[in-house]
């Protein structure tokens, strides 16, 4: 690509605006740089000279290649985000999926790690898919992994570390999760089909079941932890900083059927998992 060196020729700002609305213009390049956006940078018959032929191609031809470039960008970095989502939906249904969704939420920064942010909010209002409910919160738990992935990295409690606090110190304990971890209540088996996708079990049925999750971060791995409710709603108390003696006695209105053996065995687990960053006392 070239530009004019006359005095009348756009300046950089106003071409670099002229390309970015034709290249996320879903249209076809005719109808890109007729465009308002395009045409608000560069009158479209402006434009036409902007861009030089090359020996085997017509201006156009050239601006499509970035145009066809720039969706496929798209879809291989929010794959990387949400690949179970794109498996459930198959690669062009996905793609379909990407290019609505780009049109609404386009890239504004210089990386495209941040790209599938809005995935989730964008799809609460998308029903013209397969199993949308499911969807919804397939992407949600997806997100909540690649927050995991991407968290800064917190030191967790060293055995020793645990070792070392007084038996009888443990009832007014608060413990600290490690930044790498999120909690997440969903409706539908969203982390089994994620486990499927990863070949580590068989695909579940698409129905509503009300699941329990805690993703984490270890040895530099994103796990992902199964949870029944009412480890669930014991890990949560403690992640938001109550006493761990205060979790353990409210417990009895939503473990009549845990015994408390139990309870201590997800605690050891979960400390043995490094959920833990430290112990406030």
């Amino acid at each position: 690509m070239a530009t004019e060196h006359s005095p009348a020729a756009p300046n950089l700002d106003r071409i670099q605006r002229w390309m970015q609305a034709c290249i996320q213009n879903q249209g076809t390049c005719e109808e890109a740089i007729e465009s308002e956006r395009a045409r608000a940078a560069i009158p479209a018959a402006e434009a036409r000279k902007i861009v030089k032929p090359s020996a085997t191609l017509e201006p156009l031809e050239r601006l499509d290649i970035y145009r066809g470039m720039y969706l496929l960008r798209m879809e291989e970095a929010l794959a990387i985000d949400y690949p179970a989502l794109k498996h459930f939906l198959g690669d062009d249904t996905f793609m379909r999926l990407v290019a609505r969704f780009v049109d609404v939420y386009p890239s504004r920064s210089y990386t495209l790690n941040r790209l599938g942010d809005h995935l989730p909010e964008f799809l609460a209002t998308v029903e013209d898919i397969r199993s949308p409910g499911f969807c919804r919160e397939l992407a949600r738990l997806e997100y909540a992994l690649t927050q995991v992935f991407d968290e800064q990295e917190t030191p967790r409690m060293t055995q020793e570390a645990i070792q070392s606090v007084p038996e009888d110190a443990w009832e007014n304990a608060r413990l600290k999760p490690v930044a790498a971890f999120r909690l997440g209540e969903f409706d539908y088996p969203v982390s089994e089909y994620v486990g499927a996708v990863d070949e580590e079990n068989a695909f579940p049925r698409i129905r509503k079941r009300k699941t329990f999750v805690v993703a984490y971060r270890s040895n530099f791995r994103v796990q992902r932890l199964d949870l029944t409710k009412s480890a669930y709603q014991m890990l949560s108390e403690l992640a938001s900083g109550k006493k761990l003696g205060d979790t353990l006695m409210a417990s009895a209105a939503w473990r009549p059927k845990v015994k408390e053996s139990q309870l201590f065995e997800w605690f050891r687990e979960w400390m043995s998992e490094g959920l833990f960053q430290a112990v406030e006392l």
